[in-house]
């Protein structure tokens, strides 16, 4: 069939016909057609400046691009730690024979389904996760195959026959201006919110409150931290205190708004009270409103509070309060004063002067407030303005000379003070605050280095590809707080100067990337953000939002880069590779990026949880979060809690605090029945600490000691079901996939290490092999270009160091934790009752159909599924 190339010249008129536009064309033109047909790529080098060489580099080099078509739906499985951990593998075993997918392919004959593996969705509290579509199925299994399917093809029907105008959660419905006599009914709306129906309840909610005449409003609000009990809600009654709830439908909606809330109008009452009397003498039910109390919570609740109690939150600051997209509450709850005290302005007039403000005091408030003397705290800022706003209302109270003089009288009085950067810079040094995203490099001094730089244009970058898999901390809070993280990033770029921002953001995280969009766009309205954040290439960054004179500078200018699916562009300069249309190459440093940078100019790279950091201390005083953590590790840390735990989802907790105190009280355990056995920190660059090794202090300096690293913050439990060669296994085989092929050691290195771990778990190393192992993790530590590569060995390295034993017992042929198939096997006990469920559940037929006799499973057909397990009644299928 033709492929219509409309679509193709319209992508680069749009994105734009530089080089460096390569990779957003690609990107929406396998949005579009699903993947990149050669024909639509010959079109775009037609009409732009991109080489057909340059589009097969980057796309054969990214995750996300492929070169064949897909089927009508696209079936994504997570492979990231806490979905391999829980079993994967076997239900993408399950996705393949239930869709009939043939043995090398990846699409049914029919071209329905396509199966695509992901390194992570994001969603690891609900591991094993898969997402068909748009829609997220999450603690998935073998055996629920079957029923995923039935339920995203029953949403396929409900789309087509159900016409709606209702609002998506993420459509301007903010409610900052809740009246007092108003009721409002919190609904977190974050990933893995809505993955377990939390959209479907919030318009439940919506309808029902409908009916109670305006006294109720149902708000969005972003993670409410407890994934484990997702959907959760709060009913904030007017003038009285909140209560919660757990785990709710949208079937339950009804029932709860009724329990709190009356409806208006006689007719409304009385058709509930009536309903409520049927109810009672035909069915002999319950009133709904008290079937819904069994999902109630409080927060004095023991579990509730084990896992609350402990936290501090700074990064994730009114968690579960806030609309992410609604900049007016923000406002009321303290957001941008810490920006207002960089700049010199009262916070209450940041945004409400614009339009009072004059057609060069707008276009240039950057560089004016930039060189305005304010200091950080709010004696400095007072007497920097004398309590006014560096721009006053014209014709308002005491508004002073500065909206009169022209800009040239304007610049010189502002240019006889200087500190603003200088004090933003020291307030970060005092406060200690260390890198979220990696190694802990100390924030100030890398801002200091930028700031130094004598070049005119500079770059600001949050550093969203959290590419580790069993993290989600920084899709969280670019979720939840993206106006956090601006206001972090746009006070960095006044400390050293940047003309630019850009937000890098993995593109399998759509919702993160649409509510930043989104903020961006809402702060380009208000006047404080240049416009034209669909922008990319360098001349962004020295266009400006109107024609301006040529001795001005314009405002700060933001726009979102999304990702195509590279681990090593979490790297620096593989990322700044990658906004400069390139293979996501790391480079050899020096230079670092703070000196040549993005297009060679200076760039200053930071972590989502580091920029949401900023605005908090620069509000509370660097000495309050210097008083947070150890000695050398100040502050918090927030962390993505998952595996085998009871209480999974996001943690914001003091530096210092234990793994056992992490494991034990606030994720309250591993299962019944089940010994904690240890947890990988720092996803494929950190390491695995065994159980005995739990007290240990969550910090830079204590983690390192044991192996691991610190990491963007993903922290997978692990129990006595997990192996820990398969884990090794996993992770080499991660990063030997994810490495850019540059370094000897890396490309070739990682590969003859994953064969060897292939070896154990296949039952055919030898001792030799146990050496070589170890030998080669040294070596190529010692032997790569980037982190990536250098930290690859860490897993293998701590699994060699504290779980030597399984690697010996996988030599005899043993798999422990009975996890490897190959090395196991399935056999029926005398307990079998000859009930045949786990004949009928077998996929492969491996069990013969003999009713009231014992079973017997053909170990040649059976693939180590699982499933008769699981589903056996009398507990009589063993693992051996």
């Amino acid at each position: 069939m033709p492929v219509d190339l409309t679509f193709a010249e319209q992508a680069v008129a749009r994105v734009g016909r530089k080089p460096d536009a390569v990779i957003p064309i690609l990107q929406a033109l396998q949005e579009h057609y699903g993947y990149l047909p050669e024909e639509a790529l010959r079109r775009v080098c037609e009409t732009s400046d991109i080489t057909p060489a340059a589009i097969a580099g980057v796309a054969s080099f990214y995750d996300m691009f492929r070169f064949s078509p897909t089927g009508k739906h696209v079936v994504r499985v997570c492979r990231g730690t806490a979905c391999h951990v829980a079993g994967a593998e076997r239900v993408e075993d399950a996705l393949r024979r239930h869709l009939q997918i043939p043995t090398g392919g990846d699409t049914d004959r029919e071209r329905q389904f396509t199966i695509e593996q992901v390194a992570c969705l994001g969603t690891c509290t609900l591991a094993p996760t898969v997402k068909i579509g748009e829609a997220t199925f999450g603690h998935t299994s073998a055996e629920r195959v079957p029923e995923v399917m039935r339920d995203f093809l029953a949403l396929q029907t409900e789309a087509r026959t159900t016409q709606t105008t209702e609002a998506t959660p993420d459509s301007d419905n903010r409610q900052s201006a809740i009246g007092y006599r108003q009721s409002v009914i919190h609904v977190g709306l974050g990933s893995c919110c809505m993955a377990k129906g939390s959209d479907k309840l919030f318009h439940a909610l919506n309808a029902s409150a409908a009916q109670c005449g305006g006294s109720v409003v149902v708000k969005r609000v972003g993670c409410v931290g407890m994934c484990h009990r997702t959907p959760m809600i709060e009913v904030a009654e007017a003038g009285g205190g909140g209560k919660f709830y757990a785990d709710l439908t949208a079937a339950q909606a009804q029932a709860l708004v009724q329990r709190h809330f009356k409806p208006r109008g006689f007719v409304q009452r009385a058709g509930r009270i009536w309903t409520r009397v049927l109810d009672g003498l035909l069915l002999d039910d319950k009133p709904e409103e008290q079937s819904v109390q069994r999902f109630s919570m409080s927060k004095r609740d023991p579990n509730v509070r084990e896992f609350l109690d402990r936290q501090v939150h700074i990064a994730t600051e009114h968690f579960g309060k806030l609309d992410p997209l609604d900049l007016d509450e923000y406002l009321a709850h303290g957001g941008f004063e810490a920006l207002a005290k960089c700049v010199g302005a009262n916070p209450n007039e940041l945004f409400s002067l614009t339009p009072a403000l004059s057609r060069w005091e707008r276009e240039n408030r950057s560089q004016v407030l930039e060189k305005s003397g304010a200091g950080v705290s709010s004696a400095d800022s007072e007497q920097s303005t004398n309590g006014q706003s560096l721009f006053p209302l014209p014709g308002g109270e005491g508004q002073g000379e500065g909206v009169r003089q022209n800009k040239s009288e304007i610049s010189q009085s502002l240019l006889t003070s200087a500190a603003t950067s200088e004090q933003i810079i020291s307030t970060i040094e005092k406060s200690g605050l260390r890198g979220r995203g990696g190694a802990g490099f100390p924030t100030g001094q890398k801002w200091r280095v930028v700031s130094q730089q004598a070049s005119e244009t500079k770059y600001v970058i949050c550093n969203g590809d959290e590419g580790d898999p069993g993290a989600f901390m920084d899709r969280m809070i670019l979720e939840s707080f993206p106006f956090r993280v601006i206001e972090g990033l746009m006070i960095a770029a006044v400390a050293v100067g940047a003309s630019e921002g850009i937000f890098y953001i993995r593109h399998e995280y759509p919702l993160a990337v649409r509510r930043v969009r989104a903020a961006i766009a809402e702060l380009e309205k208000r006047g404080w953000l240049a416009s034209g954040q669909g922008s990319s290439g360098r001349e962004s960054a020295h266009s400006s939002a109107g024609e301006i004179g040529a001795d001005s500078r314009p405002l700060l200018r933001m726009r979102v880069f999304e990702g195509a699916g590279a681990f090593v562009c979490g790297e620096e300069t593989a990322l700044i590779a990658s906004v400069e249309g390139q293979r996501g190459m790391p480079k050899l440093r020096p230079p670092f990026p703070a000196r040549e940078g993005l297009w060679g100019k200076p760039t200053l790279i930071n972590n989502v949880e580091t920029l949401a950091m900023v605005p908090w201390i620069l509000r509370n005083g660097a000495e309050k979060f210097a008083a947070i953590g150890t000695a050398k590790s100040k502050g918090t840390k927030v962390f993505a809690l998952a595996g085998k735990i009871r209480r999974g989802g996001l943690i914001e907790i003091p530096m210092g605090t234990t793994i056992r105190e992490i494991v034990e009280e606030i994720g309250g355990g591993v299962g019944d029945g089940r010994k904690f056995k240890a947890v990988q920190i720092g996803g494929p660059s950190g390491g695995c600490v065994p159980a005995r090794l739990a007290d240990t202090p969550v910090d830079y300096e204590s983690l390192r000691d044991v192996g691991a690293i610190m990491g963007s913050g993903g922290l997978v439990v692990l129990d006595d079901t997990s192996c820990m060669v398969d884990i090794a296994r996993y992770f080499l085989q991660f990063t030997q996939d994810q490495s850019c092929g540059k370094c000897t050691f890396c490309r070739i290195g990682t590969k003859r290490m994953l064969d060897l771990l292939d070896r154990f778990c296949t039952g055919k190393a030898t001792k030799q092999h146990l050496e070589d192992l170890e030998r080669l993790a040294h070596q190529v530590g010692a032997g790569s270009l980037c982190g990536l590569g250098k930290t690859a060995p860490n897993p293998v390295l701590t699994t060699l160091k504290y779980f030597r034993d399984e690697y010996e017992a996988h030599l005899q042929g043993r798999c422990p934790a009975k996890k490897c198939s190959p090395l196991i096997h399935y056999t029926i006990n005398t307990d079998c009752t000859g009930c045949t469920i786990c004949a009928q559940h077998c996929p492969v037929n491996a069990i013969p159909m003999t009713p009231y006799t014992r079973h017997v499973i053909d170990d040649a057909k059976c693939t180590r599924c699982d499933t008769c397990r699981v589903v056996c009644p009398h507990n009589a299928v063993e693992v051996r």
